[in-house]
């Protein structure tokens, strides 16, 4: 590297740029790369340098430098290092796993579980050859073998994945508009992993292989949310299966990957598609319905919870109404009416109200409510008022010998509410927004992305909330739900999946304009950006066919419930 001075200005030097690291300024030449610099830093850091970003644009370590700028260094600790650590590692289990088993075995990336990745081989798997594979990847790891990014013309690319067998891959390029896209060289194949990448697999040390039977494991990774590196594997089956359901019934539809979305799209078929997923969303409904009938006679509570933007309000309005249609008269509770006021939130570590706890809830009026409804009484309910910052009395309740209260809210599963009611007396289910679709076989659709399109469109056509508005809140959002949301969600008796397969068409057409009034000099640009990239390969579906009583109204407005 050509570190001519990190003291003196050397402006005059044509073949030197000033360079501001971690508040230190430095001069180096002219073209001087990321990854030379990056040694100098390293050990400043917990894990492997993986990424950086010049005046808050993120880069690869091959990126030269040629202006006076300011970089910062990440590790896997930063939220979008993170992502590219991932796409790494996936690229290692595809190279390691064709190394020892063939180029024929297929690896297909299907959806995260526990803090990893469930991923399903073509071929069967041992526990044995698992361990194999394992240590495939770390030898692969020591060897330090370069990730080389190689642009090419689409044409080429798709000639390229038509030759190795991999269709999707080729078929996605017929979505991309660029006439040149950037494939990632290591060993002797090529990939297309829509994400910026690791430049070598000496990094990629940090993860571990769990088996969960002959065609499947899950790769376990460090994510932000932990402290103290790969925590063990907690299989959550409730959760898993309601994955599993979800592919199957997928698979009967045709409908695995974007591209099968894009052809309903191309052959005028989607309308006929919503259709379809909306009716088997209600279906499914109404036997969660049917299940709660048979109980109601001991189980008179039903709790309702999941993470954000997985469509909780509308879903309990709708049981509502399936359980009227089979005789009962369910009425509705929502926990976020029990906020204690403004001035009581309990502060996170800056200072600033943390309403993502357990503790932002009254709990004591809570149960206090739900103890009087239970036994008969008329209990006056809150309706908080967000604007004032305090709950307000002005409805009463009453429960009759044959009514079902439902409680909607994200703490609905945790212990702690109505910890003094019998588990038996209560139905617990948990909702999630389960994407059944992939991109492709090594990329999936993460559900969280999903649920971030989601609250973007609602809280900017809701509350007036930009972009970056809800960013800025969705990294507290998610803390909160890895606390206090994850941990219970296979406690509870119920799971339903709140997503449509043909959501992200809908989506694209209302969260693409709001992306794009992102700056390039905000501290959300790289996030928004990465969200236009990814929706690029997806279609457009207008909204009109989607029913007025539909989940995703909840979202993108016109909905015949009260949100």
């Amino acid at each position: 590297m050509g570190l001519i001075n990190n003291k003196e200005n050397k402006g005059d030097n044509m073949n030197s740029v000033k360079v501001t690291v971690n508040g230190n300024i430095m001069e180096v030449t002219n073209g001087t790369s990321l990854e030379e610099l990056s040694k100098l830093y390293q050990d400043n850091f917990k894990y492997e340098i993986i990424l950086a970003k010049i005046d808050g644009i993120y880069e690869e370590l091959t990126t030269t430098i040629h202006k006076n700028c300011t970089v910062e260094f990440l590790d896997l600790t930063d939220s979008g290092a993170n992502k590219v650590y991932l796409n790494g590692l996936i690229y290692l289990v595809i190279y390691a796993a064709k190394k020892l088993f063939g180029n024929q075995i297929e690896v297909k990336v299907n959806h995260s579980i526990d803090k990893g990745l469930y991923i399903e081989t073509t071929r069967r798997i041992s526990e044995e050859s698992l361990k194999r594979l394992e240590l495939e990847m770390r030898k692969i790891v020591q060897d330090d073998l370069p990730i080389s990014k190689v642009t090419v013309t689409r044409f080429d690319a798709m000639s390229y994945f038509e030759n190795t067998g991999d269709y999707v891959k080729k078929d996605i390029m017929n979505y991309i508009p660029s006439t040149h896209v950037n494939l990632y060289k290591l060993g002797p194949f090529y990939n297309y992993l829509y994400s910026q990448m690791p430049i070598n697999t000496k990094c990629l040390s940090h993860f571990e292989l769990t088996y969960l039977h002959r065609n499947g494991f899950v790769l376990r990774f460090p994510t932000i949310y932990m402290e103290n590196g790969i925590k063990p594997y907690e299989h959550r089956e409730k959760v898993f299966n309601l994955f599993k359901e979800s592919r199957e019934w997928a698979k009967l539809l045709h409908l695995e990957n974007v591209v099968d979305l894009n052809q309903k799209v191309s052959e005028s078929k989607i309308e006929e598609l919503i259709r379809i997923d909306e009716l088997v969303k209600n279906a499914k409904l109404l036997e969660l319905a049917k299940s709660i009938v048979l109980k109601k006679n001991t189980a008179k509570i039903v709790l309702l919870a999941g993470p954000s933007s997985t469509g909780k309000t509308t879903t309990t309005n709708k049981l509502v109404f399936c359980l009227k249609s089979l005789g009962c008269n369910p009425k509705m509770l929502s926990m976020d009416d029990y906020f204690v006021d403004r001035k009581e939130t309990p502060l996170d570590e800056d200072g600033k109200p943390d309403f993502e706890r357990l503790e932002a809830i009254d709990l004591k009026l809570f149960e206090k409510t739900v103890q009087k409804l239970i036994s008969g009484e008329k209990t006056e309910i809150p309706t908080y008022n967000f604007i004032l910052g305090k709950k307000e009395f002005k409805e009463q309740m009453c429960l009759e010998d044959d009514d079902i209260l439902l409680i909607e809210g994200i703490h609905a599963l945790n212990p702690k509410v109505l910890e003094h009611v019998p588990k038996e007396d209560k139905i617990t289910i948990y909702l999630s927004a389960l994407t059944e679709l992939n991109i492709d076989n090594h990329t999936r659709v993460s559900t969280t992305d999903n649920r971030l399109l989601r609250r973007i469109v609602r809280d900017n056509r809701t509350r007036g909330n930009t972009v970056e508005d809800t960013l800025e809140k969705w990294k507290k959002v998610r803390l909160g739900e890895e606390k206090y949301i994850f941990p219970y969600q296979d406690d509870a008796d119920y799971t339903y999946n709140t997503a449509m397969i043909y959501e992200l068409g809908v989506l694209k057409t209302f969260v693409e304009p709001l992306l794009y009034s992102v700056p390039p000099d905000s501290p959300y640009y790289n996030e928004a950006l990465r969200l236009i990239n990814f929706l690029r390969i997806f279609l457009p579906i207008s909204s009109e066919s989607i029913p007025e009583d539909s989940i995703l109204r909840e979202f993108i407005g016109g909905g015949c419930f009260k949100i």
